[in-house]
């Protein structure tokens, strides 16, 4: 056996130790599992106002519509707000170009609006586009400026 500088006789090592590896495996995994719950929260942001240019819109496009009681319009045509997804899925034209436009009555709750684009995108429409008028008041608005 060779002498090491040390003084002692031995053999090189040829094992892995993994106990570092372990140490730094289990770090990680543990920040994980704090942060990953976090991802799905939104953070709180002030986003910028903008005065944007309305868009050409064209008509052939199918409209959803949503009116201040709550009920559902696929073109013309009233949809039961359960059979909404059965609906969309059933619709040829809008499973074929993949795009529908939403308007919504303003004094409709944001979380009901929102439950119609969650069904929106559970029925596989990848392009939804939001339909809404100009600003045509000062920013930011007033606490009075939700009266009509």
């Amino acid at each position: 056996m060779p002498k090491l500088p040390n003084g002692r006789s031995g053999s090189v090592m040829s094992e892995i130790n993994i106990t570092p590896f372990v140490d730094v495996m289990l770090v990680l995994l543990i920040i994980f599992m704090i942060t990953t719950p976090m991802m799905g929260k939104g953070v709180d942001i002030e986003l910028p106002k903008a005065d944007a240019q309305p868009m050409e819109v064209d008509e052939s496009k199918l409209v959803m519509t949503i009116d201040s009681e709550r009920r559902v319009f696929l073109g013309e045509t009233l949809v039961p707000n359960e059979r909404l997804e059965e609906a969309l899925l059933s619709n040829e034209r809008l499973q074929r170009e993949g795009e529908l436009y939403l308007q919504a009555d303003q004094n409709i709750p944001y979380g009901f609006v929102v439950q119609v684009m969650a069904i929106v995108k559970k029925a596989g429409i990848p392009k939804l586009g939001m339909i809404t008028d100009p600003m045509q008041t000062d920013w930011p608005p007033t606490a009075d400026a939700s009266a009509p």
